[in-house]
């Protein structure tokens, strides 16, 4: 299908959304309803190093991981699961893998519920083996194999996703040396460019499945900029400029919403809250229950709009309490069951304050995740966005910027201010046509190693 440009924005304002509730929720094939009232959990179980080496060993690994996150919500008594399985390389290298392992995880999930009533969804998140400095982003086998893995896996999965690469190489020659208008046009031009390609196949496959195509996520370039900004006194990469990449990841990744993806989106885009704001699709997020795969300084604040709630990753392994696919599912469970029970009490505006307010001026990326700069910073992008890729996108990177400045509760480092004054003026400095942008682009960055333009349709 043609992409549908999202011009006006799905809620009002950021007061208007909601942990559990979104402007269109989807349902799995065997009943889960998403942002239709509740908040459901999702675990993203990891195999262990040498389980892949043959596809036997795979599939009894998968067997254990995703079997024991399933037994453990029937014991502690919570109602839903949805399990992720984000492939590893042998899984979409080899498609019948992938495909193999989300045929046994639905058998798994059609037998809990024969037996004891729990609803549970299947995510195959296929591994985007693309990479654009070492491969046609177009025309490789790699790029065979990924397409061949969403053919595979949506016979069997209740949604598919992927972390597209789109725009990387662009973006890690830009990161290392601050520099905005590479950022820029590797997340919000590149990238998007790279998105609607690959999500109108992806859209296509999944409909023909009777899949729901979910979400992607800047995981690959805004996310790299957020752990490289790391603590907070991290010198490499001003937080302020991983605030700054996330603002225009959301244009970016808004591009599978309007190729016709439907959510529940990817949890690691942290961009989600504004998805949400712009598409009103439902969101699953990770944050505290995610500190096992890495910290993010958001850990309470991303929950408030959620309507999944994901742990991002776990390698399955023992704890004392259980393997840590059990340990993980309860603890999500639990979180979600907080949330549920606020809003059957009618206490979720009070809760929403509660997560927004804990984290808001912890880090300017925890800022502009707040649902309302969160919206401000999504009506800015489709308001700009019969413009092109690149003005929607540069328009989010500034309305963030504004934001960080322009908040006098945000505290500042001297070298924060002045990444983000200098980032500010370089971006009121770029040209205003998408194309002399694009052309400006092509002969700055004409040298960065892996670099082509073809692979882009440019």
């Amino acid at each position: 299908m043609a992409r549908q440009i999202i011009t006006q924005m799905a809620y009002k304002s950021g007061e208007e959304m909601m942990f559990g509730t979104a402007k269109k929720p989807v349902t799995t094939k065997r009943g889960m309803v998403i942002g239709g009232g509740y908040v459901h959990p999702e675990v993203v179980p990891h195999p262990r190093p040498g389980s892949e080496k043959t596809k036997k060993a795979l599939l009894r690994e998968y067997e254990r991981a995703n079997g024991d996150a399933l037994e453990r919500m029937v014991i502690v008594g919570h109602p839903t699961l949805q399990v992720e399985n984000e492939h590893i390389f042998q899984m979409t290298h080899n498609p019948e893998w992938g495909g193999e392992i989300a045929a046994q995880t639905a058998k798994q999930m059609d037998d809990y519920k024969a037996k004891y009533g729990l609803i549970a969804a299947y995510r195959a998140t296929v591994a985007d083996l693309r990479k654009p400095d070492m491969h046609d982003m177009r025309e490789s086998d790699y790029t065979r194999e990924v397409i061949a893995s969403f053919e595979q896996c949506a016979k069997y999965a209740d949604i598919v996703s992927i972390e597209s690469m789109g725009g990387k190489e662009i973006f890690d020659h830009a990161i290392i040396r601050n520099d905005i208008a590479g950022i820029l046009f590797g997340i919000g031009v590149l990238g998007a460019i790279d998105m609607e390609w690959m999500w109108d196949q992806i859209v296509a496959i999944a409909k023909k499945n009777n899949c729901i195509p979910g979400g992607d996520t800047n995981c690959s370039e805004a996310n790299t900029a957020m752990f490289m900004a790391g603590g907070l006194i991290s010198k490499d990469v001003p937080h302020v400029f991983a605030a700054l990449a996330r603002a225009i990841a959301a244009s970016r990744t808004l591009v599978a919403y309007e190729c016709g993806a439907t959510g529940p989106t990817k949890d690691c885009a942290y961009e989600d809250p504004i998805i949400k704001a712009m598409a009103g699709v439902p969101i699953s997020t990770e944050g505290k229950t995610s500190a096992c795969a890495h910290s993010d300084l958001c850990g309470n604040l991303i929950m408030a709009v959620c309507d999944m709630w994901s742990n991002e990753a776990v390698e399955y392994h023992d704890m004392f309490g259980a393997t840590t696919t059990s340990v993980f599912a309860e603890i999500l469970g639990y979180d979600c069951a907080m949330l549920n029970t606020a809003i059957e009490l009618g206490y979720q505006q009070q809760m929403k304050e509660i997560l927004v307010n804990s984290d808001m001026y912890r880090d300017s990326h925890s800022l502009i995740l707040a649902p309302n700069n969160a919206w401000e910073i999504g009506n800015a992008i489709v308001s700009n966005r019969s413009k092109g890729n690149y003005a929607s996108a540069r328009a989010g990177a500034m309305k963030a910027g504004e934001i960080i400045m322009n908040d006098p509760k945000m505290k500042l480092t001297g070298i924060e201010k002045e990444a983000l004054t200098k980032a500010m003026k370089d971006l009121e400095a770029l040209p205003d046509k998408e194309g002399d942008f694009i052309d400006m682009c092509l002969k700055k960055y004409k040298n960065v190693k892996g670099f082509s333009p073809k692979s882009y349709g440019l």
